[in-house]
């Protein structure tokens, strides 16, 4: 026999042997004898190859020889039914007939998802669920049960967005599985068959790559890197001044996985060796922009060398005059350290420091009037400063400031004009701003009570008076009976009151009740008791706020402008004795008063020295001849707080009690009986007062504009609450004013106006019902236009 019709002959064998397994399995109730143990099945070495022949065949049943074949434990869920057919034309190894077996699965909607070395055929839509093998990074290969098994894979990415990369990759993976983002580290998850993962792998590799050229450093000769960087830029990004302006470094952008789909070119100045860094989108436009810089970095054309340049520093954000004496001091103090050190008459106080203003510190000073006026200690950015000296142009030295322009005028050398503008850039920022909200909370209660008994009766002798026996008051809301009585007989007797009397009978407070009595045919009273109880609470909350610039003074006043008199003055004239009275008053300011000035730490923490003050006209002394009674309360101090957090300053809890008492000796100490001999006042008083501040700082313009944004709409919100309702007798007046809507809120309702000719839009009838008429007549009516000042 040859040796090819042997081998054909073996392979028949093995093709008998696992059909005549098929048939085993795919009847097991045949497959047992009468014990119920099941017959031995044909058992096939590992690695042998097989040939397969299943056709229309049970899902179960194939998967059993498949577990034979395979020599591993496979589990069938109980919601696998169908039938497969696997056909092979030659003897095939056991691990390609596992994955013919998981192609035919798959064509059916069932995978083999593998858990503790136990393979379970399942639905496909919960493989997801039930994948336990994991792979990371792009080259990781698929799971070892091949490219038919679900696994998932996590990919890292380094340049591009991962959220960019879902709806590209969506369409490419199976419908039941998935594929989530990572933001936190960039990252993909994607649950799917490893032969797709595959594919999707290399899609990935190819995808996530960086356009952008490396980081280039040219170090400028001539020109300064900020004036070159401002013009490059305007030249590449067609005159915007800030695009590109922003540069992150390539392994810090790999690693916090920003996008990089824009490839915008990047130039950033470095002053500390003025070097200009680079990253273009490709070669050649970096081959572009070292071309132009090249060119442009040229000595200045001033025919007399580098000595005497003038330059013009424009700046964006700090005053120029005093930056200005910043800059000088600067530079005495370095030429000139013995002189800045020996106490110069007439310096700057900047000039024996190494910031000037920005190592002062904060200081609240008294005046005489109890006002508070708020500096900087060995600074000059107080308001003087700023209101007096930065009007009129500083003369002498290499540095001028331009107060107009609010420039600089630099006469320097080359290289000292870099130093310079290296410190101007660094100084020339934008500064923080501070938004204060301050709370003012006073509680006060008031309590008083008043209980008092008079008599008075007259002493008698056959009909004569001998005499008048009886207890009064003399304290204050409580009326005397004495004073009472010739009131009390005038109103029985129907007689006039004087007006002393009707002064008597009106101060009479609380419920008063009296006994009449009869002397000499007049009627007096001969007996009152006055009861009285009073209650007042107070509840004040003031909160004023106002923002401004780091490190400056700031404040705000709510009240009124009250005349105190000074002095007064009368003469009296020859002519006819005329008596020309002159009284001079000075205004003061009375009210809630809060100044602040803000100093913004390093480390985000705020420095505040505050000064808050709340005074108020004592009731009842308005008009007093001698001037007017005030009340006030202040907190001055420095504190240190939180961005946004709260802080309380300080305050004041009072409880006070007073009581008053007149009694008739002896008898008015009598329990109970003593009631009638006395008269007894009480009151208490308790006042709660507090001061909170919550700063907030605000770094940049979007900050800011949503704050104003939602201040706008708060306000504007209370003026709509407040418009009058409709009234057709007063149509003429029909609205009270209202702000305009900004941008992204709804815009203001335009009014109506009547498209008639020499009609007047307050004639127009809208009550009835139907279309509006003018003197009976139909008219149309549109809106108006929206106003100039509609946002």
């Amino acid at each position: 026999m040859t040796q090819h019709s042997r081998t054909a002959w073996q392979n028949t064998l093995h093709s008998i042997a696992v059909a005549s397994l098929a048939v085993c399995l795919s009847a097991p109730a045949h497959a047992q004898n009468q014990s119920g143990q099941a017959n031995a099945t044909p058992s096939l070495r590992p690695g042998e190859p097989v040939t397969l022949n299943f056709t229309n065949a049970d899902i179960e049943a194939v998967s059993r020889a498949m577990a034979a074949i395979t020599n591993r434990n496979v589990v069938v869920d109980p919601r696998v039914k169908g039938q497969i057919t696997l056909l092979t034309d030659k003897a095939v190894s056991p691990a390609t007939a596992y994955q013919q077996y998981l192609a035919a699965l798959r064509m059916q909607g069932f995978t083999v998802t593998e858990s503790a070395g136990l393979f379970k055929v399942i639905p496909e839509a919960d493989a997801k669920l039930q994948a336990s093998e994991v792979a990371i990074g792009q080259g990781a290969r698929g799971s070892q049960g091949g490219g038919g098994q679900i696994v998932t894979q996590i990919f890292k990415l380094n340049y591009e967005n991962a959220n960019n990369l879902v709806p590209v990759l969506r369409p490419l993976i199976s419908p039941n599985n998935t594929i989530n983002v990572n933001p936190g580290n960039n990252s993909l998850i994607i649950t799917d068959y490893a032969d797709n993962l595959q594919r999707i792998s290399r899609i990935i590799a190819s995808t996530d790559v960086s356009n952008a050229t490396d980081v280039e450093v040219i170090a400028l000769r001539h020109a300064v890197a900020a004036d070159m960087v401002a013009l490059v830029n305007r030249l590449m990004e067609g005159g915007s001044a800030t695009a590109g302006g922003v540069i992150q470094a390539g392994a810090g952008a790999a690693a916090s996985g920003q996008s990089d789909t824009s490839f915008r070119t990047s130039i950033l100045a470095e002053p500390r060796s003025n070097s200009v860094l680079i990253r273009a989108a490709n070669p050649a436009k970096l081959s572009q922009i070292r071309s132009l810089i090249a060119r442009l970095d040229q000595p200045a054309m001033t025919g007399n060398g580098d000595d005497g340049n003038i330059h013009v520093v424009y700046l964006k954000n700090a005053d120029a005059v005093s930056l200005a004496a910043t800059l000088r001091a600067a530079i005495n103090a370095q030429t000139s350290a013995s002189t800045a050190l020996g106490g110069q008459q007439g310096m700057t106080p900047a000039a024996g420091s190494n910031s000037g203003a920005a190592s002062a510190q904060p200081v609240i000073s008294r005046g005489t009037d109890g006002s508070a006026t708020m500096g900087l200690g060995g600074g000059n950015s107080g308001p003087s400063s700023r209101f007096g000296t930065a009007q009129q142009p500083s003369t002498g030295g290499m540095i001028q400031a331009d107060p107009t322009t609010n420039s600089l005028i630099i006469t320097a050398p080359g290289p000292l004009y870099r130093q310079l503008r290296t410190v101007i850039d660094k100084l020339d920022g934008r500064r923080a701003q501070v938004l204060i909200e301050a709370l003012i909370v006073e509680v006060s209660a008031d309590k008083a009570a008043q209980l008092g008994v008079q008599w008075s009766s007259v002493i008698r002798n056959n009909g004569r008076v001998l005499g008048v026996l009886g207890n009064g008051t003399s304290i204050s809301g409580i009326s005397n009976i004495f004073g009472l009585s010739g009131a009390v007989g005038n109103l029985v007797n129907g007689t006039p009151l004087t007006d002393s009397q009707a002064s008597a009978i009106g101060s009479m407070k609380g419920m008063n009740l009296g006994i009449t009595q009869s002397v000499n045919g007049n009627t007096s009273l001969g007996a009152l008791v006055n009861l009285m109880q009073g209650d007042g609470d107070t509840n004040i909350l003031s909160t004023p706020n106002l923002m401004t610039l780091d490190n400056e003074e700031a404040s705000i006043m709510v009240g009124e402008n009250v005349p105190f008199p000074t002095g007064s003055y009368t003469n009296t004239t020859g002519t006819g004795g005329a008596v020309n009275p002159f009284t001079t008053y000075e205004r003061k300011d009375v009210g809630t008063l809060l100044k602040i000035r803000p100093q913004i730490n390093e480390n985000g923490t705020i420095k505040m020295a505050v000064y808050q003050e709340n005074s108020a006209v004592k009731q009842g002394t308005a008009n007093a001849q001698s001037g007017a009674t005030t009340t006030k309360r202040s907190i001055e101090s420095n504190v240190l707080v939180e961005d946004g957090a709260i802080v309380v300053l300080g305050g004041l809890i009072a409880d006070e009690y007073s009581q008053s008492q007149e009694r008739v000796p002896l008898l008015g100490d009598i329990p109970l009986l003593g009631n009638l001999f006395r008269n007894t006042s009480r009151a208490r008083k308790k006042t709660n007062l507090m001061v909170f501040l919550r700063p907030t700082v605000l770094r940049d313009a979007n900050s800011t504009s949503q704050l104003s944004q939602d201040r706008y709409e708060s306000i504007r919100g209370m003026q709509q609450t407040v418009q009058p309702d409709p009234n057709l007798l007063m149509r003429n007046v029909g609205s009270a004013p209202l702000l305009p809507a900004s941008s992204g809120a709804a815009p203001v309702p335009a009014a109506n106006v009547v498209i008639v000719p020499g009609a007047k839009p307050e004639i127009v009838d809208f009550t009835r019902p139907g279309q509006p008429t003018v003197d009976g007549q139909p008219v149309t009516v549109t809106p108006a236009p929206l106003p100039a000042g509609t946002l």
